[in-house]
């Protein structure tokens, strides 16, 4: 995993990377401004919280609420468009580091438009219920990554592996290596929280899953001696 997320973090110096960078970058800070407009509108309408759980968590946080819940709401939106940068990311890895690989059969518009939709709105289930423990400020850290951890590091590995192979030989294999997945989602949600960092996360994630994807499936297809 670690050599994983290493050559991930390289890929991005690579010219047939950079121009999705910039976009990345430029989608994650629309995203942004359009997710704290967002919730510092709803926010206001307090009659949509009145005695309820959210309504307390607000209250507590005062001036910091809408900052906070856009932080922690941010990593559910940006990633919910991975789909849209996908193949740009994985051609490039492949092209860098498996020059050998046959072109993917890859994904349509539709599927990663329903996939998307699907994984948005789990994600917003989610991580309303994860947000009512901030009220439980010790134990909200580990119920926000583990949580969003398991949803990315399934989402992200799936996504890329669909490329390649139908979507039963997919979970099969992410089931078999299950614990490094959800890993690799939670150093994700992670990264996405992180300042700056989390414009250029989904790339990140994006390429390490392409290098976990074809260790395992070339370790899996190899013929036993």
């Amino acid at each position: 995993m670690i050599a994983a997320f290493s050559k991930a973090l390289a890929q991005l110096g690579d010219p047939r990377t950079r121009s999705t960078v910039w976009l990345s970058i430029g989608i994650a800070v629309v995203l942004f401004i359009a997710l704290w407009s967002g919730v510092g509108y709803m926010l206001t309408q307090t009659t949509l919280f009145t005695d309820g759980w959210l309504n307390t968590i607000v209250d507590v946080l005062g001036g910091l609420a809408t900052l906070v819940l856009t932080w922690f709401l941010f990593p559910v939106v940006v990633s919910a468009v991975i789909g849209l940068l996908l193949e740009r990311v994985a051609e490039a890895v492949e092209h860098r580091y498996y020059p050998g690989l046959p072109k993917a059969p890859g994904l349509s518009l539709a599927d990663t438009l329903i996939s998307t939709l699907r994984f948005l709105a789990v994600m917003i289930v989610v991580n309303v219920f994860v947000l009512f423990f901030l009220l439980i400020p010790p134990v909200f850290p580990f119920v926000f990554y583990g949580a969003n951890g398991y949803l990315l590091g399934r989402e992200y590995f799936e996504l890329v592996a669909l490329r390649r192979m139908n979507a039963t030989q997919a979970k099969k294999l992410r089931a078999s290596h299950s614990m490094t997945v959800v890993m690799s989602g939670v150093v994700t949600a992670f990264l996405l929280t992180v300042p700056f960092v989390n414009l250029i996360a989904p790339i990140v994630a994006t390429a390490a899953m392409v290098h976990l994807f074809e260790s395992w499936h070339r370790r899996d297809a190899a013929p036993v001696a």
